[in-house]
């Protein structure tokens, strides 16, 4: 009000003025004419005595109010300060001068009749002048935010210096990403995390599944992206829901309501082990950085309690293993309960889902799912006092399966098309196929089937390899493989969790530190057990096929089989470990005489013609044999030991469960011999470590070694090449001989070379027949049933003997 009532006086002072002439009045400066049409508040007020002194113009006494105050309007520019801002604040002056223009109008217009100018033209003009820099400044907004989707991304990240810390942004590296279409904070998210270009599977999943609404069965090879490949989607159509409700307004809450519902579960993710659940969850909160979308795991070997409390948010997002979701189901948990607002349901590592005797839960969270067809009748009947949305929301339910093994008939696309699949027998069965999970899931007919895996189904830069040992040699080449070639991060696999343990054990009595993960661990010592490999550039995890399943830990540069997988799907996921995101890997499978079968069927379920054999330096595995036959005394008398304690301590804690007193029977004889074996045996285990000890002090050396000479043993391609670095080394550096500056320790004759170097360099292709091999298999077996007949003979005879001899004597 300050602003409308002075305006009057000034306009009074201009009309008493008018009389001077319009002479005088073309000397006025124009920029005292606009700072004179600002709104300015009086200093002193007009009651005050002392106003006659301070004076009353208002040039001469006034002050602008500071919450007024634009700097554009005085020309003056705040460095760095954003354009919005700045917008906001031109739009909020020119309001406040079309309000003042209202205001004054009455004293305008008579100064305007004087000049001969009609107030109404001006503002008819000034509006005709407002709409056509609108409609031109709407059609600039428009055309910026569907070709520079990823402009617009970019200098909003550049703007915010806890994202990008100021570094400028490259538009033709993220050119790719501008095709998706994508909304802009998730082009934001995706500059943040370093995506510089889609995956082949993101390219092929995303249009159809986040433009097209379709259902999508994707299948490509291990670490190509398929968790943003279904997760971008799902970000994707819940941002643009919620910038559709936010456009609607405060008026048309309830309509708003039914394009963004809030508090509701809208998509549910199964995947087969926690670890990847807590992956993919992890990358969808990567993903969806600053947006108000709630993800949660839930997963088993958590506290229900915790889970329960985390599900009272009511988030958005929930990703699980069946099991627990299963869990928390049927004990009637109203959030999960609640899906007829689901708008997404993904199946990852689909393959693992159809196991016989693994996922019988899926089942029943697959029948509690809503029809696709919209009908409410066919829900269940903890669905009915959910909040009720429209048909249409429940017929925009997409499902996603995907896996990097996916095998489908070659008429699947036909049959849902043709919608043959949708039988009530099939409903029936089990979960035994692909085909009949994604029909149970509720797939559409015009769902895009997605295929990229290539014929070896492997990623394109994995080098494979093998080496042919005997079953009680594979711990030597292990141990070969980890010391001569431990370079970057290792996971060795085993089938089994009891060869997992006595690997694990032998490892680090040999000086070695491994990680373990199985499924019997709990869960917050597997978590820990990720978290530990994560963060050790040359760490090595030994674990069961838990770790084979998406996995995604960056730099994995080898795996080694030290067991073969009892089927194809398990060693292509094992070996996708490695060579993940267009990087390169290594994975060597220890084959020993059992094993041939097995690999024979392996190579020929790849169509692999050929295979490479590792490359081996036998005469280091003299000492390797060494250091591992102690490894095994001292292995053998702990784990004795151990067992002999844990025994006993059962005994005891069952005993006083029961309230029994335990009376020790032995005679001092007996007592004074176990003291003294125990004394022995202690002893033996003290040699045996020092002996070790003093094994494991020096770097593992070839049996030709020469301690006196040098080059005792001859000059290998690998002592000259170190002698070349050496003198390099000095030459560039320009080392002189008074230096007593502490080098860096070579060990000469010793490389640590990484294993898919060594394989690069000196593996030897070897061609791999299955008939051949089948024949050498089918010889051996006959083989070895020809030597038991043979043996079983001789034992046969050996016993006749001694009855003759018997009857004879007597």
């Amino acid at each position: 009000m300050a602003a409308v009532t002075e305006a009057e006086p000034r306009v009074s002072s201009k009309q008493s003025n008018n009389k001077k002439g319009k002479r005088k009045r073309t000397h006025i400066d124009p920029e005292i004419d606009r700072l004179d049409s600002l709104p300015w508040n009086s200093s002193i007020s007009q009651d005050d005595p002392f106003s006659v002194i301070a004076g009353s113009h208002e040039l001469e006494g006034g002050f602008l109010s500071l919450e007024e105050i634009d700097e554009g309007d005085y020309g003056f520019e705040i460095p760095g300060l954003d354009k919005k801002v700045k917008k906001e604040r031109k739009n909020k002056s020119k309001k406040q001068q079309d309000s003042d223009v209202d205001v004054d109008a009455d004293g305008v217009e008579e100064e305007a009749e004087e000049e001969g100018i009609n107030v109404e033209v001006k503002k008819k003009r000034k509006k005709r002048k407002k709409k056509k820099k609108a409609k031109e400044s709407s059609k600039v907004d428009e055309t910026t935010s569907d070709c520079s989707l990823l402009h617009n991304c970019a200098t909003v990240v550049s703007n915010n210096k806890d994202d990008v810390e100021g570094e400028s942004v490259d538009e033709t590296e993220f050119y790719g990403w501008n095709e998706l279409r994508l909304h802009p904070v998730l082009m934001k998210s995706i500059f943040r995390l370093g995506f510089k270009e889609p995956t082949p599977i993101q390219k092929a999943c995303i249009p159809a599944a986040a433009h097209q609404g379709k259902d999508v069965v994707g299948a490509a090879e291990t670490g190509s992206g398929k968790t943003l490949a279904f997760g971008l989607p799902i970000l994707q159509r819940l941002l643009e829901e919620q910038d559709k409700a936010s456009n609607m307004g405060n008026n048309v809450g309830e309509e708003a309501e039914r394009f963004a519902p809030k508090g509701l579960l809208r998509a549910l993710i199964i995947t087969p082990t926690r670890e990847l659940a807590i992956q993919v969850t992890d990358h969808f909160k990567e993903a969806a950085h600053g947006i108000n979308i709630r993800v949660v795991s839930i997963v088993g070997g958590m506290s229900t309690e915790k889970q329960e409390r985390l599900l009272k948010a009511r988030p958005e997002i929930i990703v699980g293993t069946p099991g627990r979701l299963w869990e928390l189901m049927s004990g009637g948990e109203k959030h999960l309960v609640e899906l007829h607002s689901l708008s997404f349901f993904v199946l990852d590592e689909a393959d693992r889902m159809i196991e016989n005797g693994h996922f019988r839960e899926l089942q029943s969270i697959i029948d509690m799912l809503p029809m696709a067809s919209g009908s409410i009748g066919g829900q269940s009947q903890s669905s009915e006092n959910c909040q009720t949305l429209s048909n249409m929301q429940i017929k925009k339910r997409q499902t996603f399966v995907f896996s990097a093994t996916i095998a489908l008939s070659a008429d699947f696309r036909k049959k849902l098309k043709r919608g043959s699949l949708r039988s009530k027998q099939s409903m029936a069965d089990g979960l035994n196929s692909i085909e009949m999970l994604s029909e149970r899931a509720g797939m559409r007919a015009n769902a895009a089937i997605i295929d990229l895996t290539n014929a070896s189904i492997l990623a394109n830069k994995l080098e494979e390899s093998f080496i042919e040992c005997k079953e009680e040699d594979k711990d030597a080449y292990l141990y070969y493989i980890l010391s001569v070639h431990g370079q970057g991060r290792t996971i060795v696999f085993c089938t089994s969790i009891a060869a997992l343990r006595h690997t694990s054990a032998l490892l680090r009595i040999l000086g070695i530190n491994v990680w373990t993960l199985h499924a019997q661990m709990q869960q917050r010592a597997r978590l820990k057990a990720i978290d530990r490999f994560r963060s050790n550039e040359h760490a090595i995890l030994v674990a069961t096929d838990v770790a084979a399943r998406g996995l995604d830990i960056p730099g994995v540069r080898t795996v080694v089989h030290y067991q073969l997988p009892h089927s194809a799907e398990v060693y292509v996921h094992r070996s996708g470990r490695t060579a993940r995101a267009c990087t390169d890997g290594c994975s060597i499978a220890l084959i020993s005489s059992n094993d041939t079968s097995k690999f024979a069927s392996l190579c020929k379920s790849f169509s692999k013609e050929s295979f490479q054999r590792f490359p081996l330096e036998e005469s280091y595995m003299p000492e390797v044999m060494r250091r591992l036959s102690l490894a095994r005394q001292i292995d053998k008398i702990t784990r004795k030991d151990s067992q002999e304690k844990a025994k006993k301590t059962w005994f005891e804690r069952n005993a006083e469960s029961i309230e029994l007193m335990v009376e020790n029977d032995d005679s001092e004889e007996e007592r004074v011999s176990n003291h003294k074996q125990k004394r022995v045996t202690s002893m033996q285990l003290k040699n045996l470590q020092q002996e070790l000890n003093t094994l494991l002090s020096r770097p593992l050396q070839p049996k030709s070694f020469s301690h006196r000479y040098l080059a005792g043993a001859g000059i290998s391609p690998l002592l000259q090449h170190q002698f070349e670095e050496l003198t390099r080394q000095k030459l560039d550096q320009g080392v002189n001989l008074g230096d007593n500056k502490r080098r860096k320790l070579v060990v000469i004759g010793q490389d640590c070379v990484e294993p898919l170097q060594a394989l690069r360099s000196s593996g030897q292709e070897v061609s791999m027949d299955v008939k051949e091999t089948a024949e050498k298999r089918r010889d051996l077996e006959n083989l070895r049933r020809k030597r038991k007949e043979e043996k079983k003979r001789l034992r046969d005879q050996r016993r006749q003997q001694k009855k003759r001899l018997k009857e004879v004597d007597e």
